[in-house]
């Protein structure tokens, strides 16, 4: 799922990020909350797999115009305007799988995903470039500082 939610062409995608490792992770600690969500929501992926195109008997056997046209399916709304396999309030197996993949990613190498700076190279983020904290007392020498202005002057009115 996670390499048709981000294909590979001339660039890479989720395969060589390294995303369904990611989210085999999280799923263990941090997203523990979603494990759920993948038990529902895998069972349906097989079944609207073979609902749609008898005979191919899992995901990942379909070609890959038939997984798009599955997983788009997880994404349409029906006819009550809600998305299809929605629980009341909660995201959607494909939404979730999506928002995991995307993460997966984008995140910080160093987090355990997005491997080699795949998706870094796709937006053209250079891995030299780091969140700094802002700026404040502790580094006042730094050329081209300046104090804010004094708040408590009165203006002349």
């Amino acid at each position: 799922m996670t390499a048709r939610i981000i294909p590979t062409d001339d660039l890479p995608g989720a395969r060589e990020a390294g995303a369904v490792y990611f989210i085999d992770r999280a799923l263990t600690t941090f997203a523990s909350e979603d494990q759920q969500t993948y038990r529902n929501g895998l069972p349906a992926l097989l079944g609207k797999t073979e609902e749609m195109f008898p005979g191919v008997r899992s995901f990942s056997a379909a070609t890959p115009d038939q997984q798009d046209q599955i997983l788009h399916s997880f994404d349409e709304s029906g006819q009550t305007g809600r998305r299809a396999f929605r629980p009341r309030g909660a995201q959607t197996f494909f939404e979730t799988v999506r928002t995991h993949t995307i993460i997966a990613f984008l995140i910080d190498p160093d987090s355990g995903g997005n491997r080699d700076g795949a998706g870094w190279k796709v937006i053209g983020r250079e891995r030299a470039h780091s969140f700094q904290p802002p700026f404040g007392a502790y580094d006042k020498d730094y050329p081209g500082w300046q104090p804010a202005p004094d708040r408590t002057e009165k203006t002349k009115t």
